[in-house]
């Protein structure tokens, strides 16, 4: 059979079909791009990946709990573990798309839970739904994936308007964060929270103001604590004073610009202003160039604390700063060293036409030396029966011993008088030294002898009755109603009665016939 020859031009169309994509590969190139494409678009519709710490994994459950901003869902936790440290716990979270604005430096997350602060209640919804992670968003520029999570749950959240400011107090009280604040009785912010300072002194409170209620706040205004009811008992009656049932309930804080002052600007944000106990503290008059002193009491200072006023005949002019013990090894003599503050422009001592250079201490010094040598002593006394609270009072005393001032001691020592108490126990004790020193023995001896000569002077009192009542017997024989005597006593006092009233009727005729003196009785002999 002869060989057939292969045409090169069929050789070459063969060679080419060899050479071209099949069709079976098609199928699988379209799916892994589609895969491909299903793969970005899921990695681009989840959004970035964050961590939270957390200090406790309660309420949070991986898959379930929910990241919420304005009750709308951004994110869900999809791990939960310990820290390395074994401290801390470490949240994983899928954020929704289009979230990388929020995750910024100064963002902040919190655990959302039932929870009753001050006059607030929140979260309760969790109750039904169960807890979930809530959302601040920040201000900053700075991107940010690992967070730190609040304790609490901020007081103010979402925007709104206003100023947080911070207060300075010694004592809390019944402040809680969420506590009311006040202004002319309404509700116009509230405590955002509080901690201890550093120094362990006194307490930072920062308040948060709503608009347009801060623009009231200035350098001028004035905060006190306005928890409970005021109680003021004056010559004028009881006066109560509250800011709301609510301040009653849960505390509250008001604040107040004095009216009478200069009209300020408001006042900058996080602006620290001091947190007084009351409205009276807090628009006391500040001190002006307050001078320190020292009392030495003898005596029992019971009830007397720092703080406590010093007064000068009932007007306050000063306060007690310090109260403290002091032992003389030497003398084994007690005191109490009590140092007070005055402010002298509360003495109502006014200066005119004061002269630029002129000696203030100088005068000052002339003006207290001239009180002491008048008699001014410092005394205590008890400001409140019921709390048995006690203050010192300057007044005169014109009978104190005489005393003057060392100016050159620090601090310059004033002059005290004992107390009322124990003035009064003073004169007792001196009644007292004074009776005992009577002569109780010889006084007795005395009234013993006048007792003997009283029994003498009886003894002979009745002898001399006695002798009386002889007499009186006597006396009744001799003028007896059947004896002669008393016959002619009868007769005579007769013929007195008989004179008399011929006397009387003579009166009577000359009363009536004067003339008769000269000439007669009528009819009757010339």
């Amino acid at each position: 059979m002869p060989e057939q020859v292969q045409s090169p031009i069929r050789s070459s169309r063969v060679a080419e079909k060899r050479r071209g994509v099949s069709v079976v590969w098609i199928i699988p190139i379209v799916a892994a791009a589609v895969g491909v494409w299903v793969a970005v678009t899921r990695i681009l519709s989840q959004g970035p990946v964050i961590t939270i710490q957390f200090d406790s994994a309660e309420g949070l459950e991986a898959g379930k709990t929910k990241i919420h901003y304005k009750g709308v869902d951004v994110g869900t936790l999809t791990n939960i573990r310990l820290s390395n440290n074994h401290k801390y716990v470490m949240a994983t979270a899928q954020m929704a798309p289009r979230t990388e604005d929020f995750l910024v430096e100064d963002t902040e997350f919190w655990v959302v839970r039932p929870r009753i602060s001050g006059a607030n209640v929140s979260g309760l919804g969790t109750l039904i739904s169960g807890s979930f992670i809530g959302v601040e968003i920040g201000h900053s520029t700075e991107s940010k994936r690992e967070f730190v999570a609040l304790e609490t749950q901020p007081v103010v959240t979402g925007g709104l308007p206003g100023r947080f400011f911070a207060l300075k107090t010694p004592n809390l009280g019944s402040l809680d964060v969420g506590t009311p604040l006040f202004f002319r009785r309404l509700q116009v912010g509230e405590v955002a929270g509080y901690k201890l300072d550093p120094d362990g002194q006194a307490f930072s409170l920062k308040v948060f103001v709503q608009a347009p209620y801060d623009q009231y706040v200035t350098s001028n205004t004035r905060f006190w604590q306005a928890s409970g009811v005021d109680l003021q008992l004056s010559a004028s009656g009881l006066k109560v004073q509250t800011q709301s049932l609510l301040s009653i309930l849960v505390g509250g804080i008001a604040f107040e610009t004095p009216a009478n002052g200069p009209v300020l600007p408001a006042a900058d944000q996080d602006t620290i202003f001091m947190l007084y106990d009351d409205r009276d503290q807090a628009f006391a008059p500040a001190a002006h160039n307050p001078q320190t002193y020292q009392l030495i009491f003898n005596e029992s200072v019971r009830g007397l604390s720092p703080g406590a006023p010093v007064e000068f005949r009932g007007i306050q002019i000063g306060q007690v700063t310090d109260v403290h013990a002091q032992f003389d090894v030497e003398t084994f003599k007690y005191s109490v060293p009590v140092t007070i503050q005055l402010d002298p422009q509360r003495l109502g001592v006014r200066i005119k036409d004061l002269k630029p250079g002129t000696n203030l201490d100088g005068m000052r010094h002339l003006l207290i030396d001239s009180l002491i040598a008048h008699g001014v002593r410092a005394q205590l006394k008890t400001g409140n029966l019921l709390t048995g609270a006690a203050f010192v009072s300057f007044d005169f005393f014109p009978g104190a011993p005489p005393a003057k001032v060392d100016w050159s001691q620090r601090p310059v020592q004033l002059p005290t008088t004992p107390g009322q108490l124990e003035a009064t126990e003073a004169r007792l004790e001196r009644i007292t030294d004074k009776i005992d020193k009577l002569p109780f023995d010889q006084i007795g001896n005395n009234l013993n002898k006048v007792l003997s000569s009283l029994d003498l002077t009886l003894v002979s009192a009745r002898g001399t009755l006695a002798s009386t009542q002889t007499a009186m017997d006597s006396a009744n024989g001799f003028v007896g109603p059947d004896s002669a005597q008393a016959q002619q006593l009868d007769n005579t006092l007769r013929e007195i009665s008989r004179a008399a009233r011929s006397v009387r009727v003579l009166a009577d005729y000359l009363e009536q016939h004067p003339e008769s003196l000269l000439r007669g009785k009528q009819g009757g002999p010339k």
